[in-house]
């Protein structure tokens, strides 16, 4: 196991949410229609064992579209980190775009930036998991080393 210790190099698993984690059904927002993606925790725990922090980098565009409030995200967050939890994975944190900021919304790369910025994560022997190109797009600007484009489903 890699020690992310004071010295040692921190990477990072950065997961988009809707797609990679949960089914990519219309803007879920309400625990009974959040539905894990097979074999979600068991790749996290992989990750996690080889030292790697796990961040989830979601737009969220159903809070400024007024389809589910910030506090509805932010209940549906936390339940989901206690699952990932329950399942022996920690879930360092949680960043969110439901605005149109050119900066953190992806494809920019901003979310993924500033978790870099704040855990001192080495992009380079990092990963990214999503399901759409602008996951993809944020990672390579980000300079996210290796980029993984897995095929979107709706259960």
């Amino acid at each position: 196991m890699v020690e992310n210790g004071p010295t040692q190099v921190k990477r990072a698993l950065f997961l988009d949410r809707d797609g990679v984690i949960n089914d990519n059904g219309s803007f879920v927002h309400k625990i009974e229609n959040f539905v894990f993606m097979p074999g979600i925790f068991g790749v996290c725990r992989q990750y996690q064992d080889m030292g790697h922090l796990i961040f989830v980098v979601t737009n969220q565009a159903g809070i400024s579209h007024g389809y589910f409030t910030e506090d509805d995200f932010q209940t549906l967050t936390a339940w989901m980190v206690d699952q990932f939890a329950a399942h022996g994975v920690t879930i360092t944190k949680v960043y969110h775009c439901p605005d149109y900021d050119p900066i953190m919304r992806k494809p920019a790369p901003g979310m993924i930036l500033q978790a870099a910025r704040e855990y001192g994560i080495d992009l380079a022997r990092s990963t990214l998991i999503g399901d759409r190109d602008t996951d993809i797009e944020a990672g390579r600007a980000a300079g996210v080393g290796t980029l993984i484009l897995v095929p979107q489903t709706n259960l």
